[in-house]
């Protein structure tokens, strides 16, 4: 309908010749059809985040998927409220998503854990199978969402995640299922975990995104972070709210970023402890630093 808006996540590892070529596609595609978000453009594939109006990104994604390198790549689709990004930002980078892991460690076109779909996981969670769910995404974002008994390994950006080894050391002879906001980080932190030994390690195919979107408010507690003006998002269904305020642990959903240059931790404060009106800090060394 006219005047809808909505939100697409993409991602695909594949091999691509020319990454500036492409990003330069992929910037004009999204002019040409006014939207606005975020691309990565990498020789090991591409990762975005872009919004617009409903029959506009429903062209886009149509035009994307006839090039041959992302034909079968799977778009996710959520509700916009037109707010979501500022800009439009396209660039080339090493990795499109920034873990350091070196090729052997961690090439998902080579190795990547077996997929789970959101189906088999529900099965999983209805039949009482012995797995554990370790979320790979960061402790942040863990703070307003997350699937019951997850185990969170304490990794503030993806490329902590040689440092979070020991506390998931216990895990090697378990049934390891890795989970991300769309997928893209699962593929390499599940392909990492292999190549250290972890063994029955598989990945939630197409993130929680996709789960929340088939089995809203099942499972998975709480609200979405998202890398976007929204902050959160959810499918419906009955949820509970499980983020609680830094200062006094009442719920709360509501992210602020820390307004402090050097800290900008992004945190969870409820309106009592930090009306709408005050400055944003997350404690008072980071205040006290700046006044």
């Amino acid at each position: 309908m006219q005047g809808e808006y909505q939100v697409l996540l993409f991602y695909k590892y594949v091999t691509v010749p020319n990454p500036q070529k492409t990003a330069n596609w992929l910037r004009g595609l999204a002019v040409r059809y006014r939207l606005l978000g975020r691309g990565i453009v990498a020789e090991e594939g591409i990762n975005a985040t872009f919004e617009g109006l409903l029959d506009d990104t429903e062209k886009f994604a149509k035009e994307v998927l006839q090039n041959p390198l992302f034909a079968d790549m799977h778009i996710k689709r959520s509700v916009g409220d037109g707010k979501g990004f500022g800009k439009l930002s396209v660039k080339v980078r090493d990795e499109i998503v920034g873990t350091k892991f070196s090729r052997e460690d961690a090439d998902p076109r080579v190795r990547t854990a077996p997929r789970v779909s959101p189906q088999e996981l529900k099965e999983w969670y209805q039949n009482n199978k012995d797995f554990v769910v370790v979320d790979m995404r960061n402790d942040y974002e863990f703070a307003s969402g997350h699937f019951k008994n997850a185990i969170e390994p304490g990794i503030v950006a993806s490329r902590d995640l040689p440092q979070a080894l020991p506390k998931l050391e216990p895990l090697k002879d378990k049934t390891v299922l890795t989970v991300c906001t769309g997928g893209v980080r699962c593929e390499k932190m599940s392909a990492y975990l292999l190549s250290k030994g972890f063994e029955n390690v598989y990945q939630l195919d197409g993130g929680i995104h996709s789960y929340m979107e088939q089995y809203p408010g099942e499972d998975f507690l709480g609200t979405l972070y998202t890398f976007d003006n929204r902050l959160t998002m959810d499918f419906g269904g009955e949820r509970e709210i499980i983020g609680a305020c830094d200062f006094c642990e009442g719920k709360t959903e509501r992210y602020v970023n820390c307004a402090n240059n050097t800290c900008h931790r992004h945190f969870l404060v409820c309106v009592q402890c930090l009306p709408l009106t005050d400055t944003p800090y997350c404690n008072d060394a980071c205040k006290e630093s700046v006044e």
